[in-house]
């Protein structure tokens, strides 16, 4: 194991498993000690996603939308301004 904790699996177990590059993996403990397996992603449900779809055309058409961001910083330069100005009408109104 690496320093990092990183560990290296034996070609012959890589092809065993039809492992590639940046394939997921996940090591869980058992009775044995640890298994490190495969991990399949599985693509959510279509009602689920359908529901998504649904919640946020009705947040577009009730206008719950924001401009687009350049950056991580100016969105979250933008919502921390905005809570303020959430909380400072919340403290007027008691």
């Amino acid at each position: 194991m690496g320093t990092k904790g990183q560990v290296t699996l034996p070609k012959r177990v890589r092809e065993a498993l039809g492992l590639k590059a940046r394939d997921l993996l996940e090591t869980v403990l058992t009775p044995e000690g640890a298994l490190t397996r495969p991990v399949e992603l599985k693509p959510k449900k279509v009602d689920d996603l359908e529901e998504a779809l649904a919640e946020a055309e009705a947040d577009v058409k009730a206008g719950r939308v924001s401009k687009p961001y350049q950056s991580a910083h100016a969105l979250v330069r933008d919502a921390v301004a905005a809570g303020r100005r959430q909380r400072r009408r919340a403290g007027t109104k008691n």
